[in-house]
């Protein structure tokens, strides 16, 4: 065949567009009206196969996405729709009339739409109820890729949406094919913590999403609790981006929860999130306990000291498949060094470079820990006490204390502790809730509060302190890491979040902590933790150096047992 034949037959074929996929993207095309588009008009309707149509990077006036969506309404093939930045330098009050000309072209059509991305076009709220229809329709029963990046939705477009995917669920589970979405995008949408929540619920209906990009969206942590108890559900979830968003402790605690439940997650990405270190040594005992095929993880830009980053990076040294750690703390380079070389598989990119938080020193102490009222804070006896001097209580959830043990938690002595009886570990036990670590922290501090060398306190301080660990560690329900984070912010070690009245320490918090770090119910993974932070704040423990040094020592041996 000569090579003229070969072009004509190539130009014909073109003509009648047999392809799957129609793409006009990046041609900067300004379509106002018929006559401008009547060429893609005509070649949409000549396209007899068409699966995907890609509109992107144009401009599209009311009158000319009327044009397009009569020429969509015969093809009933059309899965993919890559309609991002289709409307720039348009008013704002021509995209929803816009968006419902070609949404009802796609309903008419019967077709069953498997992706949809409408990034980049700034349209608000008003694009999202453009689009409302559409999303509950049986045309987006199929949907698995719904991408609105950058369209400025807000919180109320964002409960709409939220709304929209509900009823869709609904409609295609009563249909008897459920709506399984797998790829979320919505990134820069000023989402915020309402927005988050109302798509959080529709998040946990669906429960099949693989991915899962929201950064950029003002949500705090009330927001990422709500998405944290919904990826629970997505259990075939392999990606987590919520970069740029606000977590602070508590969101952290709640998504490492989460975390403890998925196995099949390769990304996160929660940098620029402010977890902090408390939030990241939660985070750290999910990385110990599951994430088995991770590859990638972010927490750069969190305020994440440096001992909090080594228990991260220690707490990854055994995943085989990770590729990518950025941390982007202040970590000795050599100490870093030390601990790459335990990986089993050479980490291809680590970020380690700025300095958020960084050691505690003096002066970060005295700042963190003026109240709002400036009081004053006093201590005796290992116990906290408010500005006038009275003992602060100990917050627990009472039923019916004895006055006894009461007296005690009001202000502890070893006398008190020894006239309790035989039962005084039933006693507080009762008044315990094992799932609240942080609580179970302060009850341990003010029992070794009363520690002496003498052979009757000595013994009953370890018998009961005993009893209570090894209750609360072989507990389903205990957060270990939240017990060693709260233990290590009332004895100065880490820098907490909340405001709080700090513990004066004693040599005794310290040795019966030496005890139980030798017991066989404590675990190494936090005799790791302990050890690291030690090594690195233990300055601030000078008071008690030599019992300090004697938890370090015992710290390392259970370790290397």
């Amino acid at each position: 065949m000569a090579s003229q034949d070969i072009a004509q037959l190539t130009e014909a074929l073109a003509k009648t567009h047999v392809g799957e996929e129609l793409s006009y993207r990046g041609q900067g095309l300004k379509l106002d009206d018929k006559q401008s588009v009547e060429g893609i008009a005509r070649e949409i309707e000549q396209c007899k196969y068409l699966k995907a149509l890609r509109l992107e990077g144009n401009t599209i006036g009311v009158e000319a996405a009327r044009v397009i969506a009569k020429a969509l309404e015969s093809k009933k093939e059309l899965q993919r729709c890559h309609w991002s930045d289709m409307f720039t330098g348009r008013l704002r009050s021509e995209i929803p009339p816009a968006l419902k000309s070609l949404g009802n072209a796609l309903m008419t059509s019967g077709t069953r739409l498997t992706e949809l991305d409408l990034s980049d076009n700034a349209f608000g709220p008003d694009g999202i109820k453009g689009i409302e229809v559409l999303l509950k329709s049986p045309a987006c029963h199929t949907l698995q890729e719904l991408r609105l990046n950058n369209c400025g939705m807000g919180i109320g477009g964002g409960i709409i949406l939220a709304s929209a995917l509900a009823e869709c669920y609904k409609q295609s589970s009563v249909a008897g094919s459920p709506l399984k979405l797998k790829v979320f995008i919505a990134g820069r949408n000023r989402l915020e913590n309402d927005g988050a929540i109302a798509l959080a619920h529709s998040f946990q209906m669906i429960g099949s999403l693989e991915e899962v990009h929201m950064p950029q969206n003002g949500i705090n942590h009330p927001g990422i609790t709500a998405l944290a108890t919904a990826m629970q559900h997505s259990l075939n979830l392999r990606v987590l981006n919520l970069n740029d968003n606000t977590f602070t402790k508590r969101g952290a605690v709640a998504m490492a929860q989460a975390l403890r439940h998925l196995r099949n997650v390769q990304v996160i990405n929660f940098g620029d999130c402010l977890v902090r270190s408390e939030g990241a040594i939660a985070i750290a005992a999910a990385l110990r306990e599951g994430l088995p095929i991770l590859k990638e993880l972010n927490l750069s830009f969190g305020e994440i000291s440096e001992a909090a980053a080594l228990v991260v990076a220690t707490a990854v040294r055994d995943k085989a498949d990770l590729q990518k750690l950025d941390l982007n703390e202040k970590i000795q380079f050599f100490e870093f060094l030390d601990l790459l070389c335990k990986f089993v598989v050479p980490i291809h990119e680590i970020y380690n470079c700025s300095d958020d938080e960084g050691e505690l020193d003096e002066e970060e102490e005295d700042d963190e820990d003026t109240e709002e009222d400036d009081e004053e804070q006093n201590c005796v006896n290992g116990t906290k006490e408010n500005i006038d001097g009275s003992p602060a209580k100990v917050k627990f959830s009472v039923t019916l204390c004895s006055p006894g043990l009461l007296s005690f938690l009001h202000s502890p002595t070893s006398e008190k502790l020894l006239n309790l009886g035989a039962k005084r570990t039933q006693l507080i036990e009762q008044q315990l809730d094992f799932s609240d670590a942080t609580k179970m922290a302060e009850v341990f501090l003010q029992i070794t509060s009363v520690y002496k060398e003498e052979a009757e306190v000595k013994q009953v301080v370890f018998e009961t302190v005993d009893t209570l660990l090894r209750k609360a560690f072989s507990s389903p329900h205990f957060q270990s890491y939240i017990f060693v984070s709260s233990l290590m912010v009332n004895l100065g070690l880490l820098k907490g979040e909340e405001k709080m009245k700090k513990v004066c320490v004693l040599p005794g918090h310290l040795i019966v902590l030496e005890h139980c770090v030798g017991q066989d119910y404590f675990p190494v993974d936090l005799a790791d933790v302990l050890e690291i932070f030690l090594t690195r704040n233990g300055k601030v423990l000078e008071s008690c150096s030599s019992a300090r040094d004697a938890l370090k020592t015992a710290l390392e041996k259970r370790i290397t047992a």
